[in-house]
């Protein structure tokens, strides 16, 4: 028994599980608050060429 906890005890791969689960976790919140901005600004664009082509076709 006292072997098996010895044993358990210098068992470090689930704390690096965990560490590269945190950090997947962190980079997945960077991508998406990119892409989130991205997008919004991405809506603004598509939404001023989408009102010049309408300004355009009334013109002419």
């Amino acid at each position: 028994m006292l072997q098996f906890l010895h044993t358990l005890k210098k068992n470090d791969s689930g704390a690096t599980a965990i560490e590269y689960g945190l950090i997947a976790a962190l980079v997945s919140v960077a991508i998406i608050g990119a892409l989130t901005t991205l997008g919004t600004d991405l809506g603004g664009i598509f939404g001023d060429v989408s009102t010049e082509l309408q300004d355009a076709g009334e013109d002419g």
